[in-house]
């Protein structure tokens, strides 16, 4: 028997102190919150505040852990959601994100075209301290089951 391999992933929903939520806009995937892969001896905060700064350039405090994302679709992906608050710092772009920008927190959800991601921030959007479990595949996009915990 191998052992299981998974990608450990992590993404926020960062808000300004004016109430306005952070978006990049992904090559890959248009616009979505920030986030991505948590590197081999990372913590997941420390993963979530690199990889905000590295695709938008802020810095970042973290909060709630909202939920937590099964991929099972292979490579399966195990996605921590949680909430932060912007620090400092100055929007740019990077390689991963072509784009970034404060976005008014009524109208977030419709720039965000991807299923999985707007159900995501949907429930970030919607955190009312209870963390969602929530198990899907991708290809096409399928929730399996999902918990409250």
């Amino acid at each position: 028997m191998t052992d299981p391999k998974h990608i450990v992933a992590v993404s926020g929903l960062i808000t300004h102190p004016n109430g306005q939520v952070l978006l990049i806009r992904s090559p890959r995937r248009g616009w979505e919150f920030p986030g991505g892969q948590v590197e081999e001896g990372e913590n997941l905060i420390e993963g979530l505040q690199r990889e905000i700064k590295e695709e938008s350039g802020v810095n970042v405090t973290i909060g709630s852990l909202v939920g937590v994302y099964s991929n099972i679709r292979s490579p399966s992906k195990v996605i921590f959601g949680f909430l932060g608050k912007f620090v400092n710092g100055k929007l740019t772009t990077s390689d991963e994100s072509v784009e970034t920008k404060w976005v008014d927190r009524d109208s977030v959800l419709d720039k965000i075209t991807n299923p999985i991601i707007q159900d995501r921030l949907k429930d970030m959007l919607n955190f009312k301290g209870q963390i969602i479990y929530r198990v899907y595949s991708t290809n096409p996009y399928k929730i399996y089951n999902q918990y409250f915990l």
